[in-house]
């Protein structure tokens, strides 16, 4: 196996790229990057004009984008990856056909810039690679599906009762998930499998592992998906982790992995305790110790921290397990090359490629510092008394997102993986997030306050 030094470099030229949207007919290209939250921003080319941005690139005012520049140092350019072209299938008979390209994001110099997430997540990788590995990452992405009324806003409703793996008659929901698997597999996604999940209008779509930076780029791209297959159903996906009063929360299980150079899985042992190589439980070490400084990235929303409470099956206690699913981390059952771990926190609402990198940096860190994640812990955490989680050493994650951005700011690991822009941008925007959101009166506090008090 060799590894690929750069995420630039492209196998497709130019003329192939110009090729492919002739023979197809393509009328329109979506110019794609994300903000530092994980928003897909986009512009949108008739493919006349797209020598010209391969050629030259298209300047934007990265001001005006979510953690970028400011005003005096706003001038940046979108070069479009030839590599990242993918059709959008269900646009190919319409008067709009459209196909998408990821892109690297420039300063008005011509270097990458810092704050891109794909460059951050790349310097991240090419550390792992000067080690010898690859990650690879299989996220499991959930989401709801509600109802639009006659304005086009979404509802909290559903006509779809389902369970976990329930069965339905073909209603909308299960007619999603099909479309949306249909379009992926034309698009050249490996899709593992789709299913119903525990709450009501709650699905679920996996795709196969990969290297951490396509993955990356997929699920972007299968956020979008998803949402724009249930628009056609008159239904709206979200990716918000707690929608629903009392019911569970959509997570964004991540599986991960370290691949040897010479193609091996790094966390197999065959020899080792439970299997597993002195790689993969320092690797959980680490994930474990900067768990808590990691976790506004990987659960970025006030509405993340509703999710990870006990009782509906989020991890919110930090210890692994092999077959505990109240663990943050747990080793599903499958060795040799199917060895992996599971952290089970994060959630598909932030953004794929800062989450990858702080998973693989923190994983990282505890192989250099030979982190000791300690023994597995198979009892059921949500049923321990807090004196039985302190006797055996099973810390919390933060409570709320206050809590998750007041530890970040304290880390040296994480300003390290994001460089200084980033972090403290990324601190800025959700410290403004946090106050805005603590200083709501909720109409909780109406109804049990107002006539008590």
């Amino acid at each position: 196996m060799q590894f690929s030094m750069s995420r630039t470099t492209n196998h497709l030229t130019k003329d192939d790229v110009l090729g492919i949207v002739e023979r197809d007919a393509i009328k329109f290209v979506e110019i794609q990057f994300c903000d530092i939250l994980g928003t897909i921003k986009s512009v949108t080319l008739p493919t006349a004009k797209l020598e010209r941005a391969i050629t030259e690139g298209i300047f934007f005012d990265g001001s005006s984008i979510t953690g970028y520049a400011t005003i005096e140092e706003s001038d940046m350019r979108l070069m479009p990856i030839l590599d990242s072209i993918l059709i959008f299938p269900w646009t190919k008979r319409t008067d709009f056909s459209t196909c998408r390209m990821m892109c690297n994001v420039l300063t008005d110099k011509g270097d990458r810039f810092e704050g891109d997430p794909r460059y951050i997540l790349e310097k991240v990788i090419k550390k792992a690679e000067d080690k010898g590995f690859t990650m690879n990452v299989g996220p499991e992405l959930e989401f709801f599906l509600f109802d639009i009324d006659e304005n086009g806003c979404a509802k909290l409703y559903t006509t779809d009762p389902g369970g976990y793996f329930d069965l339905m008659p073909l209603d909308q929901g299960e007619a999603v998930r099909k479309d949306v698997m249909t379009q992926l597999v034309e698009m050249g996604f490996d899709v593992d499998a789709s299913h119903h999940e525990v709450a009501p209008g709650q699905h679920e779509v996996g795709i196969r592992f990969g290297d951490a930076f396509s993955v990356a780029d997929r699920t972007m791209t299968i956020k979008y998906v998803i949402k724009s297959i249930a628009l056609q159903y008159g239904l709206h996906a979200t990716f918000m982790p707690k929608p629903l009063y009392k019911e569970n929360g959509s997570g964004m299980h991540v599986n991960q992995s370290l691949i040897s150079i010479n193609g091996g899985n790094a966390f197999h042992d065959p020899d080792g305790k439970h299997q597993l190589s002195d790689t993969a439980i320092s690797y959980i070490g680490g994930l474990l110790k900067y768990a808590p400084e990691f976790c506004a990235i990987t659960n970025s929303q006030v509405n993340s921290y509703k999710r990870l409470v006990p009782g509906f099956e989020a991890p919110c206690y930090i210890s692994w397990a092999n077959k505990n699913r109240s663990a943050l981390i747990r080793v599903p059952a499958g060795r040799e090359m199917a060895t992996r771990v599971e952290l089970r926190s994060p959630d598909p609402a932030g953004n794929p490629y800062l989450q990858f990198a702080v998973m693989l940096a923190a994983g990282l860190k505890g192989m250099e510092d030979g982190i000791d994640p300690g023994a597995p812990i198979e009892e059921d955490i949500f049923a321990m008394s807090p004196d039985t989680r302190n006797a055996k050493g099973i810390g919390s994650l933060p409570e709320n997102l206050g809590v998750a951005i007041a530890t970040m700011a304290k880390s040296t690991l994480i300003r390290e993986t994001l460089g200084d822009h980033t972090f403290d941008s990324y601190l800025y925007v959700k410290q403004k997030e946090w106050d805005s959101y603590r200083t709501q009166i909720t109409p909780w506090e109406i109804k049990n306050c107002l006539q008590l008090l």
